[in-house]
């Protein structure tokens, strides 16, 4: 047996890359049974049939975490692109992005385009004091590219954007043949008979993988990846000082009096904008329940 990671799901078919190149395999009823169904992003181990060089799916390994929708699984870095120049980024898709990320244990990344246009001088200083990484980059002039590439370099990262911020002119500075590579895997596996786009790796120079997640990328992200009310708090860096300081227990940091967190919004602690995120994100999972973050989702 050999070991790869899933680059592409489609039709019953992975398409896993191992040390032997990219091979076509397919899971035997059995094992969705007593393994599951795999997703794009798994560590799996496949037997190759020597007769055609196609393989089936023995084991998947342990996910440190997934998303839902879309169907991805471990993610080491999520990018939220965002842009001051038009078309400008609403903060909450920014903010809703970077929630799921930490919430998942993913390390969650702000990147600024556009500089060349709109520096971002507010959007930079806001997720500087928020805990969260963010950068400054010019798909135009390639400024902050080589920072990006480095920051990737080896891990499995997953790129956000809504439409127009130039995510894609990101990735192609990143990686010259992003477009090309994606194009050769597609005719490979053979996207051109499918209406649906679905999620999928493309390896990158020097090592390392990004995640076409056609969801994703415009922000349609699904309610179940994300977290419980009481937990959402956590998914926010800088609200842990204040965490536990409110004047009643059980505080949900929305507009209840003696709120540590609200207090620190008020004094410039906590940037205005974050918080309306929040009581955003908050308002829409209020009601959910834990078995609803897991129902029919992942392992």
């Amino acid at each position: 047996m050999i070991e790869g990671i899933i680059l592409k799901g489609i039709g019953g078919f992975y398409y896993v890359d191992t040390a032997e190149g990219l091979i076509e395999c397919k899971a035997r009823g059995r094992f969705r049974k007593t393994v599951g169904k795999p997703i794009v992003g798994d560590r799996v181990t496949l037997e190759i049939q020597p007769e055609d060089g196609t393989g089936y799916l023995q084991t998947i390994a342990p996910r440190k975490n997934s998303l839902i929708r879309p169907a991805v699984a471990n993610l080491d870095l999520v990018v939220a692109v965002a842009s001051a120049a038009p078309p400008v980024t609403d903060p909450f898709l920014i903010d809703k992005v970077t929630a799921i990320a930490v919430h998942k244990n993913m390390d969650a990344l702000v990147v600024i385009n556009k500089t060349d246009v709109n520096p971002g001088d507010e959007l930079y200083e806001t997720y500087r004091r928020s805990g969260i990484e963010v950068l400054r980059v010019s798909a135009h002039t390639g400024e902050g590219i080589d920072a990006l590439r480095e920051r990737i370099r080896g891990r499995v990262s997953a790129f956000a954007g809504n439409s127009g911020v130039g995510k894609s002119s990101v990735l192609n500075r990143l990686d010259s043949s992003f477009g090309a590579e994606v194009g050769a895997i597609s005719d490979k596996i053979g996207r051109g008979k499918h209406t649906t786009r679905h999620v999928e790796l493309h390896p990158i120079e020097g090592g390392g993988y990004i995640a076409d997640t056609p969801g994703f990328s415009s922000f349609e992200t699904e309610q179940m990846d994300l977290v419980l009310a009481e937990d959402l708090q956590y998914a926010f860096p800088e609200f842990e000082p204040y965490i536990g300081q409110c004047k009643f227990t059980g505080c949900a940091h929305v507009k209840e009096k003696g709120c540590a967190v609200l207090a620190a919004v008020e004094n410039g602690e906590i940037a205005k904008t974050r918080h309306e995120s929040y009581v955003k994100l908050y308002e829409s999972v209020k009601d959910l329940k834990e078995w609803e973050l897991t129902k029919g989702g992942t392992r």
